[in-house]
């Protein structure tokens, strides 16, 4: 979960807007979700492994690894940017929501967000 992290690199929100989020790669996503359980990331892993796993043999992009092509298609499903409205200078989470980077590749490098403040 990457919400404290997120935070501090925006520093001060203002009154209200938007914070948007985007991320630059192709094998990773964004996600809101519940960040009170720590079980949350592990089934969160578990189910998207279930749905496209590794070593699929009908996959022509494999010259990255057999991780690549199926962190690709995960993150279409996740997506890669998220919008959270802005109230009264702070995030309007939900009390048990928080921001997930979700990392699809096995050994993922350094990832670069973009965040947007619209007032």
């Amino acid at each position: 979960m990457i919400t404290s992290l997120v935070l501090d690199q925006v520093g001060p929100l203002p009154e209200s807007g938007i914070l948007h989020l985007y991320i630059q790669h192709t094998s990773a996503g964004l996600a809101i979700n519940e960040a009170a359980d720590p079980d949350v990331p592990v089934d969160f892993e578990a189910v998207f492994n279930h749905l496209v796993p590794e070593n699929m043999p009908f996959l022509t992009h494999t010259l990255e690894g057999p991780d690549d092509m199926p962190a690709h298609v995960k993150s279409v499903i996740a997506g890669s940017s998220i919008s959270m409205p802005i109230v009264h200078g702070r995030l309007a989470l939900g009390s048990w929501q928080g921001i997930y980077l979700c990392e699809f590749r096995n050994r993922g490098g350094a990832r670069h967000l973009v965040a947007t403040v619209i007032t």
